[in-house]
C-alpha cells in the first residue's frame, strides 16, 4: 500500500508501465484493461502496478469525492468473473485539498496470462494494448516457470478438516496405488505424493478440495453440472426436470453416471416392419458419459459458471467454461490434446470414467454412430466455453424408417392404413392363418369384419415377406403359413 507522500510523488510522474490515471469514475472497461495489463506485468518489473482514479493525464487531480458504493464497486472488480485468473489488488483513497483519489493496488499474477472478457491486455511502457501471438507465449512461459496448473495450486482457505479423508483413504487410495500394510505415514503426507495436498503452505491443493472436499462449491462457485430438461427444442420451452449435481467430485461421478443410464439412455422400441420391432436407445450410456466427464475434466475451475446438461426433445448440450487448452486448436482437434487440470485429468483416470490416451472423442464417434445419433458435433466458437452437441437417436431412426417404407412401397395400401390399426390387424391375419390354413380371402375378410380390398392387401403384404404361401388351384386352394417365417 502506497504511503500518502509516495502518492503525491506519483501524481508528478508520467505514466509507464506500472502507473495509469484516469478521471472517470463510471468506465469500468477501461479499469478492468488496466488491471488486467497490471497483473499480467509483460515486462516482468515484478512489482504493483497503479491505477490512479480521480487524476488527469498532466497529474491534476480532478475533484473526486470517494463514496463508498465506488469504492466497493471497484473492489468488486476482483471477483466479478470478468477477469481471470482472479487479480490481487486492492483499492483505498487518500483525500488532498483538491479532491480524492482512489487507488486500484494491483501485484503481478503468479499465473498469467491473464485475460479480461476472453483478452489479454498488456502495457508496455504507457501504451495499453492486447497481446499479440508472441506477447501471448511469452506470458505462458513465465506462468510455466513461476505457477503450477490450477488443479495443483494450493487451497489456503481449506484444511484437511474441510475434507472427507475417509473416502481419500477407503476408497481412492487402493485404486491409486498398492497400499503397504506397514505403511505409517499420516493422512497429509499420502495425499501430498499423490498432489492432492500441499505440505509447504500445510493445505489441501485445488485438485484435492474438488475430489474429497466436504462443500468444493464454497471455494470454487460454479463447480456443479446443472441438468435442464425442456419440454420443447429451445430454453423458452416448459421445464421438465431439473437437478443440480453439487458435492465433491467423486461423488458426483458416479451419481452423474448412474443418472445418465437409467435417466438419458432411454430404450423404445421402433416400428421396423408389420411383423418386427427393434428396441433402439436415445443416447447410448457411454458416449454421453464420456462427452460429459471430458467437460468436468478439461472444464476452467475459476470460472464462475456450472456446466450446463441440457437434454432438449430432440438433442442434448454440454457446455463447459474453459475454451480448447494448451496445444489443443480447433483445426488439430481431436487429434492433439493438452490438460488444463492433469492431477484431476490422473484422478478420474484412476477412477475408470474417462481415459487419458486421446481415444476418448473418436470412441464417442463411433458408438454414436453406431446407435443411430450421427457424429457429436462440437463447437469451438464461444467465448470461453466449450461446447458439443448430440442428437437424438429416435427421431432420426424413425425418419429414416418411414423413408425406407415409401421407398420399398412396403405398403401399397398398407402404408395409408397405419393409422387404421393395420399392424395389429396383419398380425392377426397370421394368426388366424395359423388356426385355420388352407382358407381363402373371403372366410378371413368376414372372420376379421375388414372388408375383402384390405384383406387382399395385407395378403400380398405377408406373401411379399415371404410369411405365407397360396396352395392349391386357383378357386379351391387356401393360404398356409410357410415353414421359416419372423414373428
Amino acid at each position: 500500500m502506497l504511503e500518502k507522500e509516495q502518492v503525491f510523488l506519483y501524481l508528478q510522474t508520467l505514466e509507464n508501465e506500472r502507473l495509469e490515471r484516469t478521471v472517470s469514475t463510471t468506465d469500468t472497461g477501461k479499469f478492468c484493461e488496466a488491471i488486467c495489463a497490471f497483473s499480467n506485468d509483460l515486462t516482468d518489473t515484478r512489482q504493483n502496478g497503479y491505477l490512479f482514479i480521480g487524476v488527469d493525464d498532466k497529474g491534476n487531480l480532478s475533484g473526486l469525492k470517494a463514496t463508498d458504493k465506488l469504492l466497493k464497486d471497484l473492489a468488486g472488480i476482483r471477483s466479478d468473473g470478468n477477469i481471470l485468473p482472479q487479480p490481487v489488488m486492492s483499492v483505498y483513497k487518500y483525500s488532498f485539498p483538491e479532491g480524492d483519489v482512489i487507488i486500484a493496488e494491483v501485484k503481478p499474477s503468479l499465473f498469467p496470462p491473464v485475460r479480461y472478457k476472453g483478452k489479454i491486455w498488456i502495457r508496455i511502457g504507457a501504451r495499453k494494448a492486447t497481446a499479440n501471438e508472441s506477447e501471448e507465449r511469452l506470458l505462458v512461459e513465465k506462468r510455466t516457470i513461476q505457477g503450477a496448473t490450477f488443479d495443483l495450486r494450493p487451497c489456503f482457505e481449506a484444511g484437511m478438516n474441510n475434507l472427507k479423508t475417509d473416502i481419500f483413504n477407503g476408497f481412492y487410495l487402493p485404486k491409486a496405488v498398492d497400499v503397504l500394510t506397514d505403511d505409517h505415514r499420516n493422512t497429509e503426507q499420502k495425499m501430498s505424493s499423490l498432489r492432492f495436498y500441499d505440505v509447504i503452505n500445510n493445505c489441501p491443493t485445488n485438485a484435492g478440495v474438488l475430489l474429497f472436499g466436504k462443500r468444493p462449491e464454497y471455494y470454487f462457485f460454479g463447480a456443479y453440472v446443472q441438468y435442464v430438461k425442456f419440454e420443447g427444442k429451445t430454453v423458452a420451452a416448459k421445464i421438465i426436470n431439473e437437478h443440480k449435481f453439487t458435492g465433491n467430485l467423486v461423488t458426483v461421478l458416479s451419481s452423474l453416471d448412474t443418472f445418465i443410464q437409467t435417466g438419458i439412455e432411454q430404450k423404445h422400441p421402433v416400428f421396423v416392419s408389420a411383423l418386427r420391432e427393434e428396441i433402439k436407445r436415445s443416447y447410448p450410456h457411454l458416449a454421453i458419459r464420456e462427452l460429459l466427464m471430458n467437460a468436468i475434466m478439461h472444464r476452467d475451475y475459476e470460472s464462475n459458471a456450472p456446466i450446463k446438461f441440457y437434454e432438449f426433445e430432440d438433442r442434448i448440450e454440454v457446455v463447459n467454461p474453459g475454451g480448447l487448452y494448451g496445444n489443443a486448436r480447433p483445426e488439430n482437434f481431436p487429434d492433439i490434446n493438452d490438460y488444463r487440470n492433469p492431477v484431476l485429468s490422473e484422478a478420474m483416470k484412476v477412477l475408470g470414467y474417462v481415459n487419458r490416451f486421446n481415444r476418448g472423442i473418436q470412441s464417442v464417434q463411433q458408438e454414436l454412430n453406431e446407435n443411430g445419433n450421427g457424429d457429436a458435433v462440437f463447437e469451438f466458437n464461444k467465448m470461453a466455453f466449450f461446447g458439443v452437441t448430440v442428437y437424438n437417436a429416435l427421431p432420426i431412426f424413425q425418419a429414416k424408417t418411414r423413408r425406407a417404407e415409401v421407398n420399398e412401397g412396403v405398403n401399397e395400401g398398407v402404408n395409408e392404413g397405419v393409422n387404421e390399426g393395420v399392424n395389429e390387424g396383419v398380425k392377426g391375419l397370421l394368426r388366424l392363418i395359423e388356426e385355420t390354413p388352407g382358407k381363402r380371402k373371403p372366410y378371413y375378410a368376414s372372420a376379421m369384419n375388414v372388408p375383402e380390398k384390405t384383406m387382399e392387401r395385407w395378403l400380398k403384404y405377408l406373401r411379399e415377406g415371404q410369411h405365407i404361401e397360396f396352395k392349391g388351384a386357383a378357386k379351391t386352394g387356401g393360404y398356409y403359413l410357410k415353414e421359416q417365417r419372423e414373428i
